[in-house]
């Protein structure tokens, strides 16, 4: 019944935001000539757009692959990471701040016959790497301050630092928790402990040694990956050309109106700027923030065309990758775990 509540509440939150951002970006504008715009695109550009949202996703499924071999979790296979990334996604679309996307993934993971600590260990760093390229970027262009790059900032800085700020927090936390797995230990034991005085559990021996056994397997693997730190760098190296796939797109959009006066460099430095700012806040993909700091950084670079811009960098970026992770994530219910379940 709870997990039907959150579904339901999940859903309905997310179709007020989605019906309020359409509201405040198409509110007093003329559809017709913001269609007249797009339909001068060079749609060749957006088909190239496309294949670089499914690299994006599918540099996910490289990751857990390799990590889940580092680990010795040898009868996985690679078409299953791409479909735990895609589900993984698809919750990480719909639900404020993300927050669905690594649930969804332990499940599709332990219906594959990976332990949860396991799974949970290596999402974790999944998500840790994710979050510390934008910590680096964000943290870099606000060193550094390139003067073009902070000349298209200025409106939205504050927006840039919250974002600096909340992530820097995340990823601080859950460096605590995977490379200090006694403290890992304390708080969840200090959890229990107060499910218990709150009666939201009774037997409280039993799920003390169902915690203790799943901690000494999460202690195993938060233990190789500090011993593997040459696992973690390949990582990160990964995770920088996945963000900046996508990142990318906005410049793809960008030359399918015919502009060519920036390069890719800078605006994908700002598109960055736009994740470093929204990641965090509990918004289903950051939608509405996002589509108004793209209008506030980017109107100085698409003119009169930012609107239709928005729209179509919008529609490539995020939409795309919620229907085929939507589509992707049909296919995994269907297939993982189903031939195991249909023997029994």
């Amino acid at each position: 019944m709870t997990i039907s509540k959150k579904s339901i509440f999940n859903i309905v939150f997310l179709i007020a935001v989605f019906a309020l951002t359409l509201y405040g970006v198409f509110h007093g504008q003329d559809l017709g000539q913001i269609v007249a715009c797009i339909r001068q695109c060079d749609i060749r550009y957006w088909i190239v757009s496309i294949c670089f949202v499914v690299f994006f996703v599918e540099s996910e499924s490289v990751i857990i692959y390799y990590m889940m071999k580092r680990v010795g979790q040898d009868h996985i296979k690679f078409s299953h990471c791409i479909l735990y990334s895609f589900v993984g996604f698809f919750f990480s679309c719909i639900t404020p701040s993300a927050t669905g996307g690594q649930p969804a993934q332990i499940y599709y993971m332990k219906k594959d016959k990976i332990s949860i600590p396991i799974a949970t260990v290596i999402l974790m760093i999944v998500t840790i790497t994710y979050k510390l390229v934008l910590v680096l970027l964000g943290v870099g262009v606000l060193v550094v301050r390139p003067e073009a790059v902070m000349h298209y900032l200025a409106p939205v800085i504050g927006w840039c630092y919250l974002g600096i700020l909340l992530n820097c927090f995340c990823v601080g936390f859950m460096l605590l928790l995977v490379f200090h797995p006694t403290m890992a230990k304390r708080i969840l034991f200090f959890g229990l402990n107060i499910l218990f005085k709150m009666k939201f559990i009774k037997r409280k021996e039993y799920y003390e040694e169902k915690l203790r056994k799943s901690m000494e397997q999460y202690s195993e693997v938060a233990v190789f990956f500090q011993e593997n730190s040459r696992v973690v760098f390949n990582v990160i190296i990964i995770t920088i050309v996945q963000r900046f796939l996508l990142f990318f797109v906005t410049w793809l959009v960008y030359r399918s109106f015919g502009f060519k006066e920036h390069g890719p460099g800078i605006i994908m430095v700002l598109q960055g700027m736009i994740s470093v700012a929204v990641d965090m806040l509990p918004l289903p993909g950051g939608m509405g923030i996002s589509e108004q700091l793209f209008l506030q950084i980017f109107a100085p670079i698409f003119n009169s065309f930012c609107l239709p811009g928005m729209i179509v960098s919008r529609g490539l970026s995020y939409y795309t990758e919620l229907i085929l992770s939507a589509i992707l994530t049909i296919v995994a219910q269907l297939t993982i775990g189903r031939r195991k379940d249909c023997k029994k």
